[in-house]
């Protein structure tokens, strides 16, 4: 830091601060307070600068927490800036540098110590200190409560101040200092259903902003405007001994908006991001943790309220009268800001909370003809599952999830023709549909699932997007196709393999565990001959055991998992207990195909060639007993194209493969394929789904929120990994 460094240390000495924190009371009118808040001073908004000013302050801090309750310094201070915002509208109509800029230090030190009182002290002593009475000289009930005012203040200086060169920083200003008022949450671990957000937020006076200050945030997120250049303020030039922190520029990395990052839950620190629009992330993260405030006890959260019953501005229908705080937004401009910033979690997630709640917004978007600009961002956080956190990853997939409820989804997602996917490296892509895609993604995301994480929800969702849209499969490309019978029959063979080790632990196959688990899926093609050609000999007798034995088996394999075998029951080795996750899978899978068989056989040969091709593989589980019902219609689809095949003679080329398929497409009665009911999954969330979203909305802003940084120490609501 350089020479920031040393007048840093100097701070703890500086004659305004220790007269702020001191023994004495400072009358609000004092001219104390110009001077005390005319320094130049660009906000530190690296962890690094952030840190080294909270190490320098400490005493101060400390001296200040002491002796408030005699001095109601604090309050003073918080009268002073209140002042001000009542002329900060004409001052920036005005173009008032100098008083705005003074407002704007005021607000920052306000900020900068409420963070340190929530750390500190319980929310009832922090009430106390906002409840100081000048006459008594000490702290009553009864009095103005000067934190509710604040808050107030707050909302209207963010709704209701222009936006221009001179009030952007004062605008982020404030939105943090919002957040900050309502981080008491990060010290406890249990989730707050009960606090000083609840009392001032969702009654009394700051109620009647609930609808324009989250107006007001979504629009700040939709514009993403940039912060005025370096340099943009001209500020008065300081004597020595003028304000406390002037000069300390010099030290600071160049520009006002380097922001930090730290990384999410239970991830280690990510490389440091330059955000574009501080203001916009800023008044994203707000707005995500006022939507996943806890209801009160008496009222339902009035911010999710409004977040769930917003209109379009085109929408000319009036609001039923039972819905309170509702407004009305562009939702084109909010549809395009959404598609352009899904690289960011906060993005992702409140994607998320619109589509599942927002009636009027999923509405809106499944109606878009464009929206391959919203699928292929959240299919890019999917492919590259490894570099996201697993929270990121989750939204992901439940958006999808909630899209593929729609059948005009599942059918127009196929109608949308891409060229040259570049960051889909597994293969050269340089024509494939928008649901191809997606299936191709969706299955790499479950097989990565699968080998690495093991996260039933992760995969349970996945398989219940594709069985949405599985009915509504058109023109597969042939490598989706491929991907689809391919990652069925490596669970049809791990599967065998995990039954043979149990009934037959000597046998053959059982000796190519190594090559199971070390071969890819390029090299799957050599353990599936080799496997075909042992297990042919016996998958019948294995399966006639299966059926006597395999409920038992599936039964003990999940008690294991619980953990809640009894004392009499030996326990199963590791590979027994993935019976049931490999047999769900699998059951998924053959439902899966034989949807888009029974339904749109017309419309996928490619399929019926992946089929044809590992048909080997799926003959043998014609006779097994959990799967035999559904096994039916491919097992018909399967004999009658074999059949047409066998009479078109040998060496047949690809060409002359698809041909044959295509007429006998034609040929094969419909009714012949049995109907089974449509597979549709809804999503649902969780009971108490709060119990994730808090967690989740306070890691990102710990770990994004432009100029605040809390000390990983004093977190109590997540657990932070080490570095």
């Amino acid at each position: 830091m350089g020479s920031n460094s040393s007048r840093l240390g100097d701070l703890p000495k500086n004659e305004y601060l220790k007269k702020l924190s001191g023994t004495e009371s400072v009358s609000e009118n004092d001219p104390f307070w110009n001077q005390l808040l005319s320094f130049s001073f660009p906000a530190p908004t690296s962890s690094t600068d952030l840190k080294l000013l909270e190490e320098a302050t400490i005493s101060v801090c400390r001296s200040l927490v002491e002796n408030n309750p005699r001095t109601g310094n604090l309050g003073a201070l918080i009268k002073v800036f209140l002042s001000r915002t009542k002329e900060l509208k004409l001052s920036a109509e005005c173009r008032n540098h100098i008083f705005i800029w003074q407002t704007n230090n005021a607000l920052f030190i306000i900020c900068y110590l409420l963070k340190v009182f929530i750390c500190e002290m319980s929310e009832e002593e922090l009430q106390l200190h906002f409840t100081y009475e000048e006459k008594s000289g000490s702290y009553s009930s009864d009095s103005e409560d000067l934190l509710e005012e604040l808050v107030c203040c707050l909302m209207q200086l963010i709704t209701d101040i222009p936006l221009i060169d001179l009030t952007y920083e004062i605008s982020v200003e404030a939105i943090s200092t919002m957040v900050v008022f309502l981080s008491c949450q990060l010290y406890h671990k249990e989730v707050l259903r009960q606090s000083i957000s609840h009392k001032y937020l969702m009654r009394g006076r700051c109620l009647p902003y609930t609808s324009k200050l989250v107006k007001t945030l979504l629009y700040n997120f939709i514009r993403q405007e940039k912060p005025p250049p370096p340099g943009a303020h001209v500020f008065p030039q300081q004597s020595d001994g003028g304000g406390l922190l002037y000069g300390l520029a010099s030290g600071v990395a160049t520009g006002l908006w380097t922001v930090f990052t730290l990384g999410g839950v239970g991830s280690k620190a990510a490389a440091t991001q330059a955000i574009s629009s501080p203001l916009a992330n800023q008044s994203l993260l707000l707005l995500l943790v006022l939507a996943n405030l806890t209801d009160a006890a008496d009222a339902p959260n009035p911010y999710r309220q409004a977040i769930i019953s917003f209109k379009n501005t085109q929408d000319n229908s009036p609001f039923p009268s039972s819905i309170p705080h509702a407004f009305q937004i562009n939702f084109n401009s909010l549809y395009t800001t959404l598609c352009e910033q899904q690289t960011s979690d906060q993005a992702t997630l409140l994607l998320y909370t619109l589509l599942h709640q927002n009636s009027n917004i999923r509405t809106y978007m499944l109606a878009r003809t464009d929206m391959e600009n919203l699928v292929l961002p959240i299919l890019e956080i999917l492919y590259h599952v490894e570099e996201r956190n697993s929270h990121h990853v989750y939204m992901a997939l439940i958006i999808l999830l909630i899209l593929t409820e729609d059948d005009g989804f599942n059918r127009s997602i196929h109608e949308v023709i891409l060229k040259n996917i570049t960051w889909y490296s597994e293969r050269v892509l340089t024509e494939i549909s928008l649901g191809s895609l997606l299936i191709l993604v969706v299955i790499r995301t479950i097989q990565y699932n699968m080998t690495r994480t093991r996260d039933k929800y992760l995969h349970t969702n996945c398989l219940a997007a594709l069985a949405n849209m599985s009915a509504q499969f058109r023109s597969l490309h042939q490598y989706a196709a491929q991907r689809i019978i391919s990652y069925t029959c490596r669970h049809l063979r791990r599967y065998v393999y995990v039954l043979d080790k149990l009934y037959f632990p000597h046998s053959h196959c059982s000796t190519l565990q190594h090559c199971f688990s070390s071969l890819s899926d390029n090299g799957e093609e050599l353990l599936s001959l080799t496997c075909s050609h042992i297990l042919r000999s016996y998958a019948s007798s294995l399966f006639s055991l299966l059926s006597k034995k395999h409920n038992k088996v599936l039964e003990q394999a999940t008690q294991s998992l619980r953990g809640s075998l009894s004392s009499n029951d030996v326990p199963l080795p590791d590979y027994a207990q993935d019976l049931n996750v490999i047999e769900e899978v699998i059951r998924m899978m053959l439902e899966i195909i034989n949807s888009c068989l029974a339904t749109s056989l017309h419309h996928n040969p490619n399929l019926v060639y992946a089929l044809l091709y590992k048909r080997d593989l799926f003959e043998q589980f014609r006779t097994h007993p959990s799967f035999q019902d559904i096994m039916q219609n491919i097992d018909l689809v399967i004999t009658f194209f074999s059949s047409r095949l066998l009479q078109a003679g040998a060496e047949l080329s690809v060409e002359r493969v698809l041909e044959i398929i295509k007429q006998g497409i034609v040929a094969l009665p419909k009714d012949r394929l049995k109907k089974f009911p449509e597979l549709k999954f809804k999503y649902v969330e969780e009971e108490q789904p709060e119990e994730f979203f808090i967690p989740y909305v306070w890691s990102l802003v710990y770990s994004s929120a432009a100029g605040l940084y809390w000390s990983p120490q004093d977190i109590q609501l997540f657990t932070m990994d080490s570095d």
